[in-house]
């Protein structure tokens, strides 16, 4: 089985076919034709009829519309136009016999107004007026555009949530609520992601064209890749109650089969298809009765969906006749053949699938795939020739959080009758995965090994009685804690604390801090050291040198820099006082917004603060008397709205003539940061640091 393979979860039971419910209500009334291609349905039917038109023909509208207007935001705002005509109409005049031109040819004519409204189109929107009136009748966007339109939603300039979200609203016809629900997160946040991916699109000129050759491939491989991370978070649920979302799954499935008819020489993408087909044919037996996951192995293969399996098959044959060396989806579909074609688990050709994971390992070496091979390898060749390749991810930092790591090790151990490393690494899993049904399941595995561990306490039980200690403040409770929670994650923690080694702590120290700072790195070091002494385990900390702290100087900025800051249009009065407080004093940021209004010497130009003294020089001088404004206590500076009842700071951060707060260092930072953008040319911003050093 793969390291994914054995989680599943059952489809709901559809009715049969011949069941017929109790009508208890009159039936609806019939549907009306009244004249050529029109037919008048009751409103609810009405309704019905638009939202799934919407659904299959909104990728279309939308694509063709894009092409036109070239803003994707605005082809959608056009589209969805086009869909409240319809939801107006339809009920009176009928549902046209071909809905989705209908749409097309409305939301192509509030195109044409748009541009016929805007002066800097002139020529456009004559040209694209005839167009629209040359042609007859009724008509239906390319298939083209819709490639264009998935190509574009899923560009190389997005991030991976922001393509996914864009992806699924655009294409899949998902509104903002429905993708919030399948990814558990707001629909705010996801209205967030699809309006700055709209941005940025706008922003970059992202062209509405159709790449070749090379750069096609290039960005299909990006909406490949975002259709089958829809369809693994449908497969095989990363957080949540259930194991899986099928609703991402079909929707997967259905981009993937569109983009087949889009791309129909494009080998990877019959390949994906036949690997979402494939693996999508298993879900009714990946769960038992109650949800619970079953393992590849022992699943019911007389559950599998024939029709699934034979699409896929079929998928993977187009793939073949499309040519090309095998790409990573057609090395992934070919593996789930394998599968697919075993009658039971003991038929599984698991040499054969430890081979096409070896030509994928070479094709896409990531620490995934690894571990998918050691799997393979166990299954093929035994468990220790499996748990070699998977102890030697174990120091791999982008596996030190991933469930199924340990779940792997647990399952190749367990099969070595080491089973209480086996108990641990399985307790360990169920620690790491926020799926609470894989949570459950990996317990249960854990908890049917008997416990026969050495008597004494558990790494755990040491960590939470030291971080408990009344001698510790908040603070160092917070930093340990830290410190600690990361070596219970990597070790587990139920381990024995009297089998706790330097060693292993330093492989965890490897791994979780190895490319951190000097400071982060001491920090954790002084946390285990202290740990261990009260522990009275030893120094666990022997094998980690102690990392020389060096700050390299921060460079000031430039004098034109400075000139381009003190000239900027519109700097606000609060921003350009601190700012140049921070550049005449060279005093540090925190030690400047402590400042009180009673700590100043207007006069002498100087205040006092933690026991030494902020000097400033002209310029500070001529703007704090604005700043101040005639207040006399308080501090300094404000922040721009009084706090809420919930976070009322202390009277000394709080001014008592407006009731303002004393503004962070953390807003004073992001402030200057943004200020600062156009002057770096990372366009990151700077660091307040930058006005403190001399040149």
């Amino acid at each position: 089985m793969t390291a994914r393979a054995w989680s599943s979860r059952s489809s709901a039971p559809e009715p049969s076919a011949g069941s017929r419910p109790e009508r208890r209500r009159a039936p609806a009334p019939a549907c009306e034709r009244v004249g050529a291609g029109v037919v008048i349905v009751p409103v609810l039917d009405t309704r019905r009829t638009v939202a799934a038109v919407w659904k299959l023909e909104s990728a279309k509208i939308v694509a063709a519309l894009t092409r036109m207007v070239h803003d994707v935001g605005l082809a959608e705002e056009l589209a969805q136009d086009a869909l409240v005509a319809a939801l107006e109409q339809w009920p009176s005049t009928g549902v046209p016999d071909n809905p989705g031109a209908w749409l097309t040819t409305t939301a192509k004519r509030r195109a044409v107004d748009h541009i016929r409204r805007s002066q800097r189109l002139t020529r456009k929107q004559e040209q694209l007026a005839h167009e629209l009136e040359q042609q007859p009748g009724e008509s239906e966007p390319g298939q083209d555009d819709v490639l264009r339109l998935m190509l574009i939603s899923c560009h190389p300039v997005l991030a991976t949530e922001a393509r996914v979200a864009l992806t699924l609203r655009l294409l899949g016809g998902l509104t903002a609520e429905e993708i919030a629900r399948a990814f558990l997160v707001t629909g705010t946040v996801i209205t967030q992601r699809i309006a700055a991916a709209k941005r940025t699109l706008a922003e970059e000129q992202v062209p509405f064209d159709l790449p070749d050759g090379a750069e096609l491939t290039e960005r299909l491989s990006s909406v490949l890749e975002v259709i089958y991370l829809v369809f693994n978070e449908g497969y095989a649920a990363t957080s949540g109650e259930d194991l899986m979302r099928p609703g991402l799954c079909l929707e997967a499935l259905r981009l993937g089969r569109l983009l087949a008819e889009l791309a129909p020489q494009e080998a990877e993408v019959h390949a994906l298809v036949a690997l979402m087909e494939i693996q999508a044919s298993r879900s009714a037996a990946r769960t038992g009765p109650s949800g619970e996951p079953v393992q590849l192995h022992e699943q019911n293969r007389g559950r599998w969906d024939q029709l699934l399996i034979r699409r896929g098959f079929t998928a993977m044959l187009r793939a073949r006749e499309a040519g090309g060396p095998p790409g990573p989806y057609l090395l992934q579909a070919a593996i789930a053949v394998c599968h697919a074609q075993a009658h039971d688990a003991e038929d599984t050709d698991w040499a054969q699938i430890a081979a096409l994971y070896g030509a994928l390992a070479q094709l896409v070496p990531t620490p995934i795939v690894h571990l998918n091979r050691a799997v393979a390898l166990g299954m093929a060749y035994g468990p220790q020739e499996g748990l070699d390749l998977a102890d030697a991810l174990t120091t791999d930092p982008s596996l030190r959080d991933y469930h199924l790591l340990p779940s792997v090790r647990g399952d190749l151990l367990a099969r070595l009758g080491r089973h209480q490393e086996a108990r641990r690494e399985f307790h360990r899993a169920a620690s790491l995965t926020r799926n609470a049904a894989e949570r459950a399941f990996l317990h249960r595995r854990a908890e049917a090994i008997e416990d026969a561990g050495p008597p004494g306490p558990t790494l755990g039980r040491a960590a939470h009685d030291f971080l408990s200690r009344d001698d510790l403040d908040a603070a160092t409770i917070r930093s340990y804690g830290q410190t600690l929670r990361r070596l219970c994650l990597a070790l587990g923690d139920r381990m024995p604390l009297a089998s706790l080694t330097a060693e292993e702590v330093a492989r965890v120290f490897a791994t979780a801090w190895g490319e951190s700072a000097a400071a982060t790195w001491n920090r954790h070091r002084a946390a285990v050291r202290s740990f261990s002494a009260w522990a009275s385990l030893g120094d666990l900390a022997a094998g980690l040198d102690r990392r020389a702290e060096t700050r390299p100087r921060t460079p000031a900025l430039s004098p034109a820099q400075l000139d381009a800051l003190w000239s900027r249009p519109e700097l606000p009065m609060r921003e350009h006082t601190l700012w140049r407080l921070l550049y005449e004093s060279a005093a540090g940021a925190k030690a400047v917004l402590s400042l009180n209004v009673e700590d100043l010497d207007l006069e002498e130009r100087r205040a006092r603060t933690g026991g030494t003294w902020v000097t400033w020089r002209s310029g500070t001088a001529r703007l704090l008397p604005e700043l101040l404004a005639g207040r006399t206590r308080g501090p300094v500076f404000l922040s721009d709205r009084r706090p809420g009842p919930a976070r009322t700071p202390a009277q000394t951060d709080l001014c008592p003539d407006t009731g303002r707060r004393r503004l962070s260092y953390e807003r004073a930072e992001y402030l200057f940061k943004e200020t600062t953008k156009h002057l770096d040319p990372a366009a990151g911003g700077y660091t307040l640091r930058r006005l403190r050093s001399r040149p």
